[in-house]
């Protein structure tokens, strides 16, 4: 089993996606925790170069190629050999956050072509989630909680992973929006979760959507 957590910065995608790990090692599953960009060595490399540093370090286009290189290190080293063990994958971005950062939710114009996007994605990942889960909050709130987390990491030293945080709040309202429109675009496969209120309170409602996929979880040690 496959689930992303997808959605804009601030959402509590670490979080949730933590207590529902833990809820599924409580049930007796094997669960692997992970993340994108990131999963894999040479995929946390590529982190750095594209989280860290101003805004317009890279264009769209640019962007798009390094996640399907982090991407293609992640899937061959982390996800498919967890997969065909039986594990539960747990990812904290996947392709969706491409579609939506380097296509959809830049300036008309700016975003990389969606067919291109498309096209990559078939070449060189082929692989869908099998539920992802979309994280929404008011874009406003959630930039608040991304700047407050980015004040803790000490982001005026330059090595806090704030780039796309200083894109701005239009930026991130083109982001929601983008979600919005995957959901709608792919209602078989995602959720859109409200993601106000306490923890606890969200993490009911992932476990609601992802009962149906993941029945181990109406045990009440889960």
């Amino acid at each position: 089993m496959f689930i992303s957590f997808e959605g804009g910065d601030g959402g509590g995608k670490t979080t949730q996606l933590r207590l529902l790990a833990d809820a599924l090692r409580g049930a007796g599953r094997e669960v692997v925790a992970t993340r994108e960009p990131g999963g894999a060595p040479g995929a946390e490399e590529i982190r750095r170069l594209v989280l860290e540093g101003a805004p317009g370090r890279w264009s769209a286009v640019s962007e798009l190629l390094l996640f399907n290189a982090a991407r293609r290190e992640h899937l061959e080293r982390t996800i498919r050999p967890a997969l065909a063990r039986g594990a539960v994958v747990l990812c904290d971005r996947f392709a969706d956050s491409t579609r939506v950062y380097q296509g959809l939710g830049r300036d008309s114009g700016e975003g990389a072509p969606p067919e291109m996007v498309e096209a990559l994605h078939a070449l060189v990942i082929g692989l869908e989630p099998d539920l992802t889960l979309i994280l929404e909050l008011p874009p406003e709130e959630a930039l608040a909680r991304a700047e407050a987390r980015m004040a803790g990491a000490s982001a005026a030293q330059g090595g806090a992973e704030s780039r796309f945080e200083r894109f701005g709040a239009d930026f991130q309202s083109r982001v929601r929006d983008g979600f919005r429109a995957l959901a709608a675009a792919h209602p078989a496969r995602c959720r859109l979760v409200d993601a106000s209120g306490a923890p606890e309170e969200v993490q009911g409602r992932i476990r609601a959507a992802a009962l149906p996929l993941l029945p181990e979880l109406s045990r009440e040690d889960a």
